[in-house]
């Protein structure tokens, strides 16, 4: 997310710059002005180009669709001086603001030329309405990631350079928007993708697992049986919700529990649980599935491979501005080589892709300041430290799921 944020500041800058170039000329035209320290009219008339600019971004950054069209174009407009102002897509005309709606087909026999080509085309334009000041037009193509999604174009009365040039500088503004959008739903897919590794990994083994021991109780003891059904339902319906990249470490950790719950009535006494959990932290948002493949992890390696009696420690506790967490088993433990291996990915499916895909998701989402820390050696058992901000800025859990 901070990465996204990044790349906005440092994509975005430079061209609302040049849009100040050209487009604020304009602006300073038609005597917009600023507050009232901004004195000279390059103040004013750049102060006005980074507002219309701050006031157009959101609705672009949903995708390029006839509402955000409409809703872009009435705030851009004001760049373009008194012309008027015109957003497509690849087939047809999104939004005019401005006179001279009624010269669209003038506009949309050049859309596929200038998409396709990516150059921009002039246009003299002749109307028998006497009073339509619709006499030429520019119209520029919106490339995003090297692609022609769209243009955009402006018409007014006269052929002018400096409108040329405004139009070019503000097209290159809305296709570095629609780009971040692009970006943006490449980091839900991954994301996304992601989540579903974490899910395929869960269902074939704990799920059969799962319901071989829930069924083992059904005529012994129907009671625990009905406990275990109930757990288990709630557990599956957390991890395989369809909304939301976050959630609250007070529903990590209760499905966590369902998890655990599950797992004793598997192994019995042979799994010790110690939980310690600092109840100021439970509020804290982290991305979802983060802990509960952790302590899938601890139970792999504590107990289905060795024999001897398993102990998993789970503690959540305030640490200033983090909330910090650990996971601790006393199970077969691991060589460092072997970890660094599973950590890069090169593990496979079988072997660590939950301490692969949390450490990735962490950094991608807080930096890398705050991926894994993970102690082990062979024999001497692992413990896993996350550490997690309070508060971050765009990470916000999804509503309940229950």
């Amino acid at each position: 997310m901070s990465s996204l944020a990044t790349v906005a500041i440092t994509v975005g800058g430079p061209l609302l710059l040049a849009v100040g170039a050209g487009a604020g000329y304009l602006a300073a035209r038609r005597g917009h002005s600023g507050p009232p320290g901004l004195g000279t009219p390059v103040e004013r008339a750049t102060f006005h180009t980074l507002h219309t600019a701050s006031l157009a971004a959101p609705p672009l950054r949903a995708g390029l669709t006839a509402d955000t069209a409409r809703k872009a174009a009435r705030r851009l407009r004001p760049l373009l001086g008194d012309a008027s102002m015109i957003l497509t897509d690849e087939e047809g005309v999104l939004a005019w603001e401005g006179p001279g709606a009624h010269h669209g087909d003038e506009v949309r026999r050049l859309i596929p030329e200038v998409v396709t080509k990516r150059q921009p085309r002039t246009v003299k334009v002749s109307c028998d309405q006497p009073d339509c000041p619709v006499r030429w037009g520019v119209v520029t193509p919106l490339v995003v990631d090297g692609r022609g999604a769209g243009a955009l174009a402006a018409f007014g009365p006269q052929e002018s350079a400096v409108l040329s040039r405004a139009v070019d500088e503000v097209a290159r503004w809305v296709g570095v928007q629609l780009e971040l959008v692009d970006l943006e739903r490449a980091r839900s897919g991954v994301i996304e993708a992601e989540i579903r590794a974490l899910r395929a990994q869960i269902s074939p083994h704990f799920i059969y697992n799962s319901l071989a021991s829930i069924a083992s109780f059904v005529r012994t003891d129907p009671d625990r049986a009905r406990e275990l059904l109930l757990e288990f339902a709630d557990f599956t319906r957390y991890s395989f919700r369809k909304h939301g990249d976050f959630t609250t470490l007070a529903d990590e950790l209760r499905s966590i529990e369902q998890y655990l719950e599950l797992a004793r009535a598997r192994f019995g006494d042979r799994l010790e649980v110690n939980l310690r959990i600092a109840p100021e932290v439970l509020s804290v948002t982290l991305p979802f599935l983060c802990l509960q493949p952790l302590v899938e992890n601890a139970l792999k390696h504590g107990l289905e491979e060795s024999m001897e009696r398993s102990t998993i420690t789970i503690v959540a506790q305030d640490d200033g501005p983090d909330a910090l967490v650990s996971i601790e088993d006393n199970g077969v433990g691991m060589e460092p080589e072997r970890l660094r291996e599973i950590l890069k990915g090169a593990g496979g499916l079988a072997t660590g892709i939950g301490l692969s895909n949390v450490n990735v998701r962490l950094r991608q989402v807080y930096g890398d300041a705050y991926g894994l820390v993970i102690e082990t050696a062979v024999g001497a058992g692992m413990k896993v430290t996350v550490r997690i901000p309070k508060f971050r800025a765009g990470v916000q859990s999804a509503p309940p799921s229950r």
